[in-house]
Order: C-alpha cells, then structure tokens, then sequence
C-alpha cells in the first residue's frame, strides 16, 4: 500500500494520531480562550453600560428642563449599545478523534501512500476512511478473506482463479469486469509464478484501472463546481435510493468548500420531499426554493432557482427531482423539460446530470444505470450506502459496462459522510484485509 516498511508503518502512524490529538487540544483550547475573551468583553460592554447609566442619571438631575430630550437620547443610546453587545458563540462541532488503532493505522497508511505527510492528515480524513473501511467490510467478506482463506501463503493456481472468478461476481462486480480481471491475472500466471500477497497486489491495480477508465475518459478528474459560471448539477435516479438526502450532503461539501450554494425543490410530487430539503438546507446554511403549491410544476420550480442564482452569482445549484423509473416516460419528458429551461436561462451553464444509486440493490443498480443512461443523458454516478452492503462491487459493473464515472461515494448517514469519489481509497478499503 505505501512505500513506508511494514515495521515502521504503526510508529508512523502513532506520530500522526500524537500530532492530530495534539492539535485538537490546541484547538480546544483556543475555543475556550475565544470564549473566555467574549465573557469578559460582555463583562466590560455591562460595566461600560452601567457607568454611563450613572452619568446619564447624573445629568438628569442637573437639567430637570431638558428631561425629555435627555430621555429620548437614552432610549437611542440604549438600542445602540443592544446592537453592539456580541450575541452567543456559533457551535461548530469537530469531528472527533477516536482511538488509535488498526483502523487508523489503515487510514493514516492509505493517506501517505498518496503523498500525504504527518503534519498533512486531518481527523476528517481519518474519520472518512475508517467509515469506508468498515461499510465494505460485508463486500469485503464476500471474495477478499474467503480467498485468502483458501490461498493461504500458497501461489495461485488456474483453480484459485475460478474460485476468485465465482466470488467476483457474487459480489456484484458483473461479468464484463471480472473476465476483465480474470483475463489478465492468467495472462500474468502464464509469464511467472504469483504469489498470493502479489496476486492481490496485481487485483487491486486491475480493479482501479477498471474505476479509473471512465473517470479519464471524461476528462474531468474530480468533479467541482467551476467558478466563475453558474453550474447546475441535477440528481435523478428511482424511488428510495437516497436522492434528497444525497443532495443535503452535497450543499454541506459544497457551502463547506466556500462554493456559494442554492438548492432547487424541483420534486413536487413526493409530499415531504421540500420539508425534507429545507431541514438539510438548514443544515448546511443553504437557501431552498420551493414551491408550495399542490402539483406545483418542477419546470417552473427550477426557472425560479435560476433567476434566484443568477441574481446572488452562485455557484452551484443543486437540483432534487423526483423518483422516476427509466420506463415512466412522462417522468423521463419532465427531466428534458428542466434541461431545456436550463439551457434556455443559462446556455452557458455547466450541466451535470448525476444517477443516485444504492449500493445494496447490486445488479438492480447496475439495470437501472444502464436504462437511465440511454434516456438520461448521464455524466456520473453518485454510490449510496456502501455501509454495510456486500455488494459494494456493483461499483466495478457500472464503471467497466455503463462506462459511467463515478463522482461521489456514501457510507454514513452523517452529514460529512458523502465524499469525492477516490478510487485508490476506494479499492484499498474493498481488499483491506491483505
């Protein structure tokens, strides 16, 4: 995984988490000063306020025929100093750092295996990983240790193969990745003796190669609102599969990465869905435009999200639709509807259409990627909880047969628990085990 010894990797890894528990405490520590400084400024803003009380009172005794002028100026400087008093402090809340173990180990190794340095690895990070790490474990489970249950330290044989060929495609990686994988480590059996930790050495640069495709073919590495244009990303996808919380997520990552955000309620036709958008709006200090009204067109929903965009130059607006089926073409219509509006106010706006998609219905998710891509008009996938599914390979299918790259990840109902896909991440934490 990293070019850090194995010897060496827990004492690396003991530095990082003694400099990240270090920096919390700095950072509490500062939080309690910055508090204490507010105290005692409210402390002198009220001894300020009663002195000038006691003057003000002073000169109202002295200028009895100037009572009325003088309470007047009072009244003024009373509302003035009420505006001035410093209200309560915001409550951010921290990720927490948990104990120091394997999972952090695994962590802090995968984050220097991309270049990270010890003074560069954050909680939030560390957080992220050990959660990946643990929703795939079910994946994991599936092909990763039974294979290794059964390969021991012995090389791999054509028989290790099939058996690792029958796991894959239990585990939702579809037929066209696993020959794929299957194709080439016999090719490389051919050539020379593989031993097992090689063989999955060689099995994770496969997998990612399999990722990786679609993500450079599409030319963008990694999927962010471009400044300077209004960008309109546009989640589709069926009934369940997390399409609004998907959303609230991504307002957070997005208002949290100082991109001037604005959320579209252009699902008029589940009931709760605007109730549920503005709780995670609220959430994410960011905006909603709704329309309240019963079957309220989602067209004219998003015509009104762009005329607000436009006017507070935001960035990114994110745009909930509703759960349609590839078959329902009225549904499918209403999708070329919105776009149509999209490019009439905005033609130079960047359009991402985005298919949420829900880790655990495996081969179903891969049927419903391929039809929403004939009709849909899709540009990335977004993978919903991959926490605790052991069919978390259905990532693999949709990369490899719907050629769709892969954007975001989720595993977590935790607002920070939707992520910038990253495929080294992602196959590390699948094969964590070896």
């Amino acid at each position: 995984m990293t070019n850090i010894d194995s010897d060496n990797s827990r004492e690396w890894a003991a530095q990082a988490y003694a400099l990240l528990k270090k920096r919390q405490e700095e950072q509490k520590e500062e939080l309690q000063k910055k508090e204490e400084q507010k105290k005692e400024e409210q402390k002198k803003e009220e001894q300020k306020k009663e002195e000038q009380k006691k003057e003000e009172q002073k000169k109202e005794e002295q200028k009895e025929e100037e009572q009325k002028e003088e309470e007047q100026k009072e009244d003024l400087i009373e509302i003035s100093r009420k505006e001035d008093i410093p209200g309560p402090p915001k409550i951010i809340t921290e990720t927490k750092l948990g104990e120091f173990d394997d999972n952090f180990t695994w962590s802090a190794m995968v984050l220097a295996a991309q270049g990270k340095k010890i003074n560069q690895i954050s909680i939030d990070e560390i957080d992220w990983l050990t959660k990946l790490r643990r929703g795939l474990e079910e994946t994991r489970k599936g092909f990763v240790t039974e294979l290794l249950d059964k390969l021991g330290d012995d090389p791999l044989t054509p028989e290790s193969l099939d058996d690792l060929e029958t796991l894959l495609i239990r585990a939702d990686v579809g037929i066209d990745s696993t020959d794929k994988v299957i194709s080439s480590l016999r090719k490389k059996l051919n050539e020379e003796v593989v031993g097992a930790e090689a063989g999955i050495k060689f099995l994770k640069k496969q997998l990612k190669l399999i990722i990786d495709k679609p993500i450079k073919n599409s030319g963008i590495d990694l999927l962010v609102p471009q400044k300077g244009k209004l960008n309109v990303w546009l989640l589709v996808g069926v009934n369940g599969v997390g399409k609004t919380t998907t959303l609230g997520k991504l307002a957070y990552l997005s208002s949290s990465s100082n991109y001037k955000t604005l959320i579209a309620a252009a699902d008029t036709f589940r009931a709760a869905a605007v109730e549920q958008l503005k709780v995670w709006g609220k959430r994410s200090s960011v905006d909603v435009i709704s329309n309240q009204s019963k079957n309220a067109d989602p067209a004219a929903v998003v015509f009104d999200a762009i005329n607000s965009a436009k006017k507070r130059n935001v960035d990114l607006l994110l745009v909930d639709t509703a759960g349609r089926l590839q078959t329902k073409n009225n549904l499918m219509d209403e999708l070329a509807k919105i776009k149509k509006i999209i490019d009439k106010k905005v033609p130079d706006a960047i359009i991402e259409s985005l298919l949420v998609l829900d880790a655990s219905q495996g081969q179903n998710g891969l049927k419903q990627a391929k039809s929403f891509a004939k009709s849909a008009n899709l540009s990335g996938a977004i993978i919903t909880k991959l926490d605790g599914t052991s069919r978390g390979g259905v990532s693999l299918a949709i990369s490899e047969e719907v050629n769709l790259p892969i954007r975001f990840i989720g595993a977590g109902e935790g607002i920070k628990d939707l992520r910038p896909f990253n495929s080294y991440e992602f196959v590390e934490a699948m094969l964590a085990d070896k």
